[in-house]
């Protein structure tokens, strides 16, 4: 198997984070992190993964500062991951692939989850790209400039 080239180091910011968490496992982790599991036998069981690959991917996200580590909440001897305020900033990336996979990936009426808000019990509204001023932007109204 070739060796995986790191990208840790480019100068651009989606190659950065596509390096540290592009992987479909990570991103998979943070999905159910992020819909309430915490214990390496919930992300287990969900997930349907080898034990080796999660523990792997887990101290990654902890490596990265993404999850961390703590003692069970019900005071048992387990050990519990949760999100981290940098993790949080994840949340628009879980929800813009969740509400791309909602609009391209699904027929009409067939079976999934959704991602509502507590309170309400409302479907989220699409998420937008706005600029300063809160204005719709569109891929055709930016552009990257390089430093």
């Amino acid at each position: 198997m070739a060796e995986r080239h790191s990208l840790s180091q480019a100068p651009c910011p989606v190659a950065r984070s596509v390096d540290l968490i592009g992987d479909r496992w990570m991103l998979l982790i943070l999905r159910d992190a992020f819909d309430g599991s915490r214990r390496f036998s919930e992300f287990q069981r969900g997930l349907g993964m080898a034990r080796n690959i999660l523990a792997d991917r887990l101290k990654r996200l902890v490596e990265a500062r993404l999850l961390q580590v703590q003692p069970a909440s019900d005071g048992s001897a387990w050990q519990e991951y949760v999100l981290t305020r940098r993790a949080d900033s994840l949340f628009p990336l879980i929800v813009a692939l969740r509400q791309f996979g909602e609009q391209h990936l699904f027929t009409a009426g067939e079976a999934r989850s959704e991602l509502v808000e507590i309170s309400s019990g409302t479907p989220l509204a699409p998420l937008r790209v706005c600029n300063q001023q809160g204005e719709e932007l569109t891929p055709d109204k930016t552009r990257v400039q390089k430093n």
